[in-house]
């Protein structure tokens, strides 16, 4: 396989560990990726492995059921019961008769499994579908499950590398951070959470044009939109923000527009009601030729928008 790095469907090489006796197996998996893409480190014995994985952890374990000093699914237990390394995706090779009874999926914590005959284009697709889903679920946002940073600056650089317009808008909550004190984190991530669906159902509404939610973490998020759509999906944002947002305060702040709480010195201070800011980052005509760039205006932009104490957002206006 002549594939290259640029061609896959990875950002970086990819680094695997073979658990297996059977060497048509190995040279099944290192002839459908270059080293480029995938490197392979083959063990014929899984004791000796499991070490070397502890001290090098791979991206990747394919776990051959034909192992003759440990069984498949013990290893895949030994790396699932240690929390740093049980995001590592394992991949089960098993004989037909391994799979005639159903196995209980609470007990084998595998991310896959292949059954001999091998195909080598099914291998090879389980793999890579395989490893992208762990990327995926790494980068996800734990609590609002939207893409996270990695997502965000890969799918920024391919929109500039393919030379569409595009606008990404950054949105930030205003005075988040003294809700959070007084009412509590819990409190909070009710805020986050109602703020990822609001984003996601007003982007969701443009059918037809490519789009993209992240969450950048905390109570940063994106959005990315043609550019002709973008003024209009930040207008209903902050409109159904400012609608909402005061249903999360109690009755008599909601009712005084205001909160008591501590500023980022520990000093008490009088909060308003929270806002949301959002940065309008506008690319046509190849004016941008790195992620970079984007995240530099949105910051800059950013803080125009969060000089205004109520809900707004700010347009790059700049053709150069």
């Amino acid at each position: 396989m002549s594939q290259t790095l640029q061609d896959s469907l990875f950002q970086r090489k990819q680094t695997a560990f073979l658990l297996s006796p059977d060497k048509a197996l190995a040279e099944m998996l290192q002839m459908l990726w270059s080293p480029e893409v995938i490197e392979f480190t083959v063990f014929e014995k899984g004791g000796g492995a499991i070490e070397h994985m502890f001290n090098e952890p791979p991206d990747l374990l394919v776990v051959d059921n034909r192992l003759e000093d440990i069984s498949g699914k013990e290893v895949a237990g030994l790396v699932k019961s240690e929390n740093v390394y049980r995001q590592v995706p394992v991949v089960m090779c098993v004989d037909p008769i391994d799979v005639e009874e159903p196995w209980n999926w609470n007990k084998v914590e595998v991310d896959d499994f292949l059954v001999r005959p091998f195909n080598p284009a099914e291998v090879r697709d389980r793999i890579n579908l395989t490893l992208c889903r762990a990327m995926r679920a790494l980068d996800a946002n734990p609590l609002s499950k939207l893409p996270g940073n990695t997502s965000i600056i890969q799918r920024i650089q391919y929109l500039i590398d393919s030379g569409e317009d595009f606008a990404l808008a950054y949105c930030d909550l205003d005075y988040f951070k003294s809700y959070n004190d007084k009412y509590g984190f819990s409190r909070g991530d009710e805020i986050l959470m109602m703020s990822a669906r609001l984003i996601v159902n007003t982007i969701r509404s443009y059918q037809g044009v490519q789009s993209f939610v992240g969450h950048v973490g905390g109570d940063d998020f994106v959005f990315i939109l043609p550019p002709n759509n973008v003024e209009g999906a930040c207008q209903r944002i902050i409109k159904d923000f400012d609608d909402i947002v005061p249903h999360f305060y109690d009755p008599d702040d909601r009712k005084r527009g205001n909160i008591t709480s501590i500023d980022r010195e520990g000093v008490t201070k009088i909060f308003p009601l929270m806002a949301v800011s959002i940065a309008v980052v506008i690319n046509t005509e190849g004016r941008l030729k790195h992620y970079g760039e984007v995240s530099s205006i949105a910051m800059s932009l950013k803080k125009k928008a969060k000089a205004n104490p109520k809900s707004c957002y700010v347009l790059d206006q700049r053709k150069a």
